[in-house]
């Protein structure tokens, strides 16, 4: 094929009519074809995407790209930033003379610049804590977390609905433990006579799965103040969208409590925003990092809403876009619906990655210039395939992309700039005050320790009872006892005190009768 036909082909292919901006310059033979601009539609941006590849191949960088152009767009981003090395977005690139010499290859100019940044945190990192109530989850998604049967999903659907009629907030993890324990215990009687019998075992294997999640961090993610979503779609005073980084260094063993997390955050952005339809630009690209982590450790349950939510979120007008080593990673009814696609290197040390490059080759369209799967395996860094689903919904052409360097640093802040950013929020104030307002746990706790008060002096008042009862027995049998002692005694006084009336009346009939007879 000609490289004429080509650069016809990329300039057709990655020309757009609405907002765009450029990925990097196309590849041909080995060598980048300057002023061949590989072009990325923010029109449709919320049909979602893929940044695939081996460790070491650029995957970060991408990201940050892609990032920064929506920001310097007016659209608002959200990085989940697993490892720890996307804070430089927040500051410009000081530049190198290498940037200026592939930005010359590509066709444009190099222009440092930095994104505004929001720090956020799950868990003990510095930043704007994410929180949510469990009746914010409702009873449906928190059994989905807990990957509980149908049993013991009802037996949470009818606790949430008592609580409801109790008017009792369930507002963190200890909350809904002292309810499963409460309607076990000091409330079984009324429980039971409004909302039928509950098993003992269910309960018991609910309070386990809770623990299990609390065991993952998650008891500091339940609770107050919940995140509002309209903090995540700001801009700052010069137009740029808000970068919202969230920090998850800490949380790469807690795979619960990072799908936790995700399924929640998604299905409250569904929840809030409302459909968007056809726009120029999406109101809110979203970037998952090492993705495998929501879908490995996640149930079939879990997995199954997440699907869901996928593909109906774009109608809110916000994008997905899955980080991860190997398309593989994502499960095909998700990867199914992501639209763009950035396909750095993969590695083929053993069979089974030959396997895997194979099987990845087969995501993306024929092309007439490349050989896929061999080409796979000799990308360099900062190079990828690429296509994405132009204005009309259509594939562009597979490209071999050159990519622009970041215009922000690609390296991480120090921790004076991040405290800088830190003391300038203006969020931070607002979700890291303590909140533990009274709810379930409070005010069952108390009917409880009443219930126990109650149960400690009616077993006092028992015990009185007995004491006082067995008192009286041990009277009486002191009593009954002195009275026949005293009888006894009685009796011998009487006799003794008869004998001796008797004797001093000098009544001795015998002794008479027998002196009579000597005279």
């Amino acid at each position: 094929m000609s490289k004429e036909k080509f650069i016809s082909e990329v300039a057709e292919g990655y020309s757009f009519e609405g907002p765009y901006f450029t990925l990097g310059g196309a590849v041909l033979d080995g060598e980048c074809q300057t002023n061949s601009l590989v072009n990325l539609p923010l029109r449709t941006m919320n049909r979602h995407g893929l940044i695939a590849g081996a460790t070491g191949s650029g995957k970060t960088k991408t990201l940050q790209i892609i990032a920064e152009q929506l920001s310097n767009q007016g659209v608002p981003v959200l990085l989940m930033d697993i490892k720890g090395d996307l804070s430089g977005i927040a500051a410009a690139s000081e530049g190198h003379a290498k940037i200026d010499e592939r930005h010359e290859k590509i066709g444009i100019p190099f222009e440092a610049g930095n994104s505004p940044v929001e720090f956020l945190s799950l868990s003990g990192e510095k930043g704007a804590r994410l929180r949510a109530t469990v009746s914010e989850f409702g009873p449906v998604l928190f059994s989905k977390i807990l990957d509980l049967n149908d049993t013991q999903s009802g037996i949470v659907s009818v606790i949430f609905k008592y609580c409801d009629d109790k008017k009792l907030p369930l507002l963190d993890l200890k909350d809904i433990k002292e309810t499963l324990k409460f309607v076990m215990d000091a409330g079984k009687d009324d429980f039971e006579e409004d909302y039928g019998k509950i098993s003992s075992a269910s309960v018991g294997t609910i309070t386990r799965k809770i623990i299990e999640l609390e065991q993952q961090g998650a008891d500091k993610f339940f609770g107050e103040t919940s995140f509002e979503i309209e903090d995540l779609i700001r801009q700052d005073e010069d137009g740029k969208g808000m970068v919202s980084v969230v920090r998850l260094t800490d949380i790469q063993d807690k795979p619960k409590l990072f799908s936790t997390f995700m399924l929640q955050m998604l299905a409250e952005i569904y929840a809030t925003l409302p459909e968007q339809g056809d726009a120029d630009k999406p109101r809110l690209v979203m970037f998952i990092d090492e993705a495998h982590l929501v879908f490995n450790e996640a149930s079939d349950a879990l997995r199954d809403q997440l699907e869901a939510i996928v593909k109906l979120i774009r109608s809110k007008g916000v994008g997905l876009f899955f980080v991860t080593q190997n398309p593989d990673d994502i499960p095909d009814e998700v990867l199914g619906q992501l639209g763009m696609k950035v396909q750095h290197a993969l590695r083929a040390f053993t069979a089974k990655d030959r396997k895997a490059i194979k099987l990845a080759a087969q995501n993306y369209p024929i092309s007439d210039y490349y050989e896929t799967e061999e080409l796979l395996t000799s990308l360099g860094i900062g190079e990828a395939l690429v296509t994405v689903l132009n204005e009309k919904g259509i594939p562009t052409p597979l490209v071999h992309c050159l990519l622009r360097a970041p215009q922000s640093r690609m390296d991480v802040l120090t921790k004076a700039e991040i405290n800088a950013i830190l003391d300038a929020s203006d969020i931070i104030e607002k979700y890291n005050k303590d909140i533990d307002r009274e709810s379930a746990y409070e005010v069952l706790k108390g009917k409880i320790e009443i219930a126990q008060k109650e149960e400690n002096q009616a077993e006092l008042e028992k015990e009185r009872a007995k004491a006082e009862k067995s008192t009286k027995k041990s009277s009486s049998r002191r009593q009954s006892t002195f009275a026949k002692v005293a009888s006894q005694i009685g009796r011998t006084a009487t006799k003794e005190l008869t004998r001796g009336l008797l004797g001093a009346l000098g009544i001795k009939t015998t002794k008479s009768r027998s002196s009579s007879s000597w005279f």
